[in-house]
């Protein structure tokens, strides 16, 4: 894996998605971007749009993407729920069937801190959606994912930084903490970009890995407004205050849309990425920057691997 460094990309933290994306022509090119619908998933679409391509949005509440998406030419929108694996195999083969090639996959969708959830046969949430389900999904799609050149991108997140993977309890049945289990499925999502990338090299599909940035978007949904004053992230108005850092949702899409399309990136792969550039290892000082080592450790990736799909009974690798 190359080393995490900065490659000066030009651009960083108010770099918007629609200037990432600046003289690139996504004509004739399709994209899959779950969570496409709301925050900067929806920021995310309308860029990849704007630059030409066919982007398809699997949501979980078809209607509600249908209303936020009207109006934009060359968006299709279709069911999935990345809790329910079977929700998922069904998107898929529905996909699969069209015949069609896929260039890009961002997994942008996700939940955050909600209350102990328990999906499928009694995994939490918080893993099982924003890891699993998406795991289920690359895998299963993989069949269509274009051969020297695709890229897929895992929106992971700096609560990564909270967690590393709890082996000894994957699905947090000895205790609950709703910050921890978050950190926890973000570093999944930073690991499997890891092992995706290098079991798909080979193919000329490369993966990658982020940080968003801090954005006030429907993700905050499970936070009571109280807790979120507490963090300084809004006003008791609920008015965000500035000294947090908050991007706008066209700044906090314009890194998924670098990773997914920026010739910079050309020969790299399983990297984590943030404010639009190549991110440095997290500092000793507890400063939550950079990327966690165990995040981007082959081996910790390659386990998840395995049990990642022990649990959702799906390997396009699978050799046996």
């Amino acid at each position: 894996m190359t080393e995490q460094h900065s490659i000066g990309s030009g651009f960083g933290a108010t770099s918007t998605a629609d200037e990432v994306l600046a003289g690139i022509d996504l004509t004739g090119r399709l994209a899959i971007v779950t969570g496409g619908y709301s925050g900067i998933g929806l920021e995310t679409t309308r860029a990849l749009v704007g630059a030409g391509a066919r982007v398809v949005v699997p949501a979980r509440r078809r209607s509600t993407a249908e209303e936020a998406l009207a109006g934009l030419d060359g968006v299709e929108v279709d069911e999935m729920d990345l809790g329910d694996l079977e929700s998922v195999r069904a998107f898929a083969e529905r996909f699969l069937a069209t015949g069609r090639g896929i260039d890009i996959v961002i997994d942008s969708a996700g939940i955050m801190a909600c209350p102990e959830t328990r999906v499928g046969p009694g995994w939490e949430a918080q893993f099982a959606t924003n890891h699993l389900g998406h795991f289920a999904l690359v895998n299963r799609l993989w069949p269509a994912i274009a051969p020297g050149g695709a890229r897929v991108v895992s929106v992971s997140s700096r609560g990564h930084h909270f967690s590393g993977i709890r082996w000894n309890d994957l699905d947090w049945r000895r205790g609950y903490d709703k910050w921890e289990a978050y950190g926890q499925a973000k570093t999944a999502n930073v690991l499997f970009a890891v092992h995706l990338d290098r079991l798909g090299e080979a193919a000329g599909v490369r993966a990658f890995a982020l940080h968003p940035g801090g954005i006030l978007t429907p993700l905050q949904r499970h936070l009571p407004k109280e807790e979120m004053v507490e963090r300084g992230w809004i006003d008791e108005n609920g008015t965000p205050l500035d000294p947090e850092g908050f991007k706008t949702p066209p700044q906090g899409a314009a890194t998924q849309v670098w990773a997914a399309t920026s010739p910079l990136l050309d020969g790299l792969g399983g990297l984590y990425l943030e404010d639009c550039d190549v991110a440095g290892p997290a500092p000793e000082d507890g400063e939550r920057t950079g990327v966690k080592e165990w995040a981007v450790d082959p081996d910790q990736a390659a386990r998840l691997w395995a049990e990642s799909a022990r649990r959702t009974g799906v390997d396009a690798f699978a050799t046996d």
